[in-house]
């Protein structure tokens, strides 16, 4: 009974964290990354050869370093340059390079899935490269991203959990601060990886309902 009644009076402050804390974080990194995953996306595309040698190197050295590094380096090692910045911003920002390096590769991938063709026929319909990507090809190329972009929507949530390293306080950080009063470790990290688990499942049902309505959109532009 009494760890029934402790695991009711813990469940609040963990789902609070995750609702003021985890979910905002995970927004603003995942719109932010979706940014530098495009201009990322862009550089590899161009023509222009140190563009393209820039969004290599970064998405090469962000993919082959743990996250957990890049986020000590930001906190830890950027005061030791004279940059100084706070945990939630220090977290923003690596969770921000983080998925602006792997959601490059996917959006990357999604506009070279764009037939040639239909980069020939708005020329000779007499519209700009801007016009082109805007009105016909970034929009398809949505289409084809989201079900990628999705999962790393919701793997960007578990990924919150990390920030706990650097004081922000999280869903992971409360459970921290709750077992060190109540001294039962197995009770509440799985208290917290059911939270976390409440919060990922109604991710993917909202991911799934997004990609029926896209999927229908897709087949109904193609018929």
């Amino acid at each position: 009974m009494e760890q029934i009644q402790l695991v009711i009076e813990s469940f609040w402050p963990m789902f609070k964290a995750g609702l003021l804390i985890s979910v905002p974080l995970m927004l603003v990194s995942f719109a932010l990354g979706l940014v530098l995953a495009f201009i990322l996306a862009l550089m590899r595309m161009s023509k222009i050869k140190p563009f393209k040698a820039i969004a290599w190197f970064v998405v090469w050295v962000i993919r082959g370093t743990p996250l957990l590094v890049q986020i000590y380096i930001i906190y830890f090692g950027l005061p030791s340059v004279g940059l100084v910045l706070d945990p939630i911003p220090s977290a923003i920002l690596a969770l921000t390079i983080s998925q602006g390096a792997y959601n490059s590769e996917v959006i990357r991938g999604a506009l070279t899935s764009i037939p040639k063709g239909q980069f020939e026929a708005c020329r000779a319909l007499g519209l700009n490269k801007l016009q082109t990507m805007g009105r016909v090809v970034i929009p398809q190329a949505a289409l084809v991203a989201v079900p990628a972009l999705s999962n790393s929507f919701i793997s960007l949530l578990k990924d919150t959990s990390l920030v706990s390293t650097i004081t922000v306080a999280e869903i992971m950080m409360t459970a921290k601060g709750i077992i060190a009063v109540q001294f039962q470790p197995l009770l509440f990290y799985c208290e917290a990886g059911v939270v976390y688990l409440i919060f990922s499942t109604v991710l993917t049902r909202l991911q799934g309902m997004l990609e029926k309505k896209l999927g229908k959109h897709l087949v109904d532009t193609r018929a």
